[in-house]
């Protein structure tokens, strides 16, 4: 396992980015059930699936047009770098 310190320090910078990423270790989900599981707002969790995904940690599962149902999952480099979290003790 190997990641970029950089992108580590990214994500753990976030409680949100933390918590998306965890979540989405689980399983692909949309942006509600994030925010339910992890008692978050909608809009924290939206903006954090959003600098995630431009970073290449998360991926937006069907098409981009689609506004409702909106699935997304983890990335094998989002998995890599929430497994270097976990595997740290950084949460």
């Amino acid at each position: 396992m190997s990641s970029d310190w950089g992108i580590v320090g990214y994500v753990v910078s976030s409680k949100y980015r933390v918590l998306v990423l965890q979540r989405l270790d689980e399983s692909a989900a949309p942006p509600s059930t994030i925010a339910g599981d992890t008692d978050c707002t909608v809009s924290h969790i939206s903006r954090a699936l959003q600098e995630l995904r431009e970073r290449g940690l998360v991926d937006l599962l069907v098409p981009e047009e689609r506004k409702k149902g909106r699935i997304y999952g983890i990335t094998e480099e989002g998995r890599t770098v929430w497994e270097t979290i976990e595997s740290e003790n950084l949460v």
